[in-house]
């Protein structure tokens, strides 16, 4: 009975490899050295106006497509099938389900790939202007109550706080959920030392809107590679007031030790899906870097409403290019001394 019960798994999980592509082997599951994770491409992978995926097909030559049914969009795969891209689909209902189907998918040995989440963000513009890259030691998740901002407690910086809580900037004994998700801080400086002095793309309107942040001095700089945490929530918001908020909950759920710099809508999912693959023993989740690109502001500028600023169109920005520059540069290496990188990871 143990025979044939074994029989059937084996044929059962050959099956699932057929079914969703046949990329795996005849030696056995591929083995991936880095997985490049975005969260949307506009039209097509290549050829029309690119995404947060199109220069990494386009450049990186991912010109093998999978299906991927468990996803959004089709996989692509390098001709040495050691480096694979995915397109989560945008939001946390989309990104974790993404990377928890890839992590399971029978056709990849994902064991000791290193996984780059790559893509666009809202910057503070505190820490940054459009165009910045920021190598993340934390992403913080936004699990709060709320109440509206026309019915909060006088004195109260706004209607957010943690469930448990009895207002703002406190977490209670035993919280709900804990938002906090601590990356391999050696990793992420050891990818921010391979590209802190890289000239980032820049153009003319970038210029002209950096202009009009006065009073925020890292807006007004020219693009650079920097070091700041991501704050992700399924909610788009903007403004000032949201702004302190972020920079509140980062601060809080950090214990003081991270700054919000990148707002969006997946990474908590992402981190959350690979925590839980490494209990399954299918990934490391120590080998997770996030690098995000700043494509708009977190907030308005001096003399406009959160609302003007929100539904303003955004500049015309170089955050795709900057990311394929920036995130390029990590991969090339990993993938170039893989013999170093392994069955070690840098940076620690």
């Amino acid at each position: 009975m143990g025979k044939l019960l074994k029989c059937f798994v084996v044929m059962f999980v050959g099956a699932l490899g057929c079914l969703s592509g046949g990329a795996q082997g005849a030696a056995g599951p591929l083995k991936i050295k880095v997985v490049v994770v975005t969260t949307f491409e506009q039209g097509e992978d290549t050829g029309d106006a690119p995404g947060e995926f199109q220069y990494w097909v386009e450049r990186e030559k991912l010109t093998e497509k999978l299906d991927f049914p468990g996803g959004v969009r089709a996989l692509r795969m390098n001709a040495a099938h050691d480096v694979l891209g995915i397109v989560t689909g945008m939001t946390l209902a989309n990104a974790g389900p993404s990377i928890m189907a890839l992590g399971l998918d029978p056709r990849f040995d994902l064991s000791h790939a290193y996984w780059l989440v790559d893509g666009i963000a809202g910057v503070d513009p505190a820490d940054g202007t459009i165009g910045t890259a920021a190598w993340a030691s934390y992403v913080v998740n936004d699990v709060s109550r709320q109440v509206d901002s026309t019915e909060k407690p006088a004195g109260w910086p706004y209607g957010l706080f943690v469930i448990g809580a009895k207002g703002p900037n406190e977490i209670p004994a035993k919280p709900m959920t804990d938002n906090s998700y601590p990356l391999n801080a050696g990793l992420a400086g050891w990818a921010y030392g391979l590209t802190k002095d890289l000239k980032l793309p820049d153009n003319a309107a970038m210029k002209a809107d950096r202009e009009q942040w006065v009073g925020f001095p890292n807006a007004m700089k020219a693009p650079v590679v920097i070091r700041g945490d991501s704050f992700t929530a399924d909610t788009y918001w903007h403004g000032k007031v949201m702004t302190q908020y972020a920079n509140d909950w980062v601060t809080l759920w950090t214990k003081g030790k991270g700054n919000f710099t990148m707002s969006n809508m997946e990474d908590s999912g992402i981190a959350e899906a690979l925590k839980r693959l490494q209990r399954m023993h299918r990934v490391d989740y120590q080998r997770l870097m996030v690098v995000r690109v700043g494509s708009n502001y977190s907030m308005q500028a001096p003399g406009m409403t959160a609302v003007e600023s929100v539904t303003a169109p955004y500049v015309q920005s170089t955050a795709f290019e900057t990311e394929w520059v920036v995130g390029n540069v990590v991969v090339r290496e990993l993938v170039t001394h893989w013999d170093r990188y392994e069955g070690s990871v840098p940076g620690r």
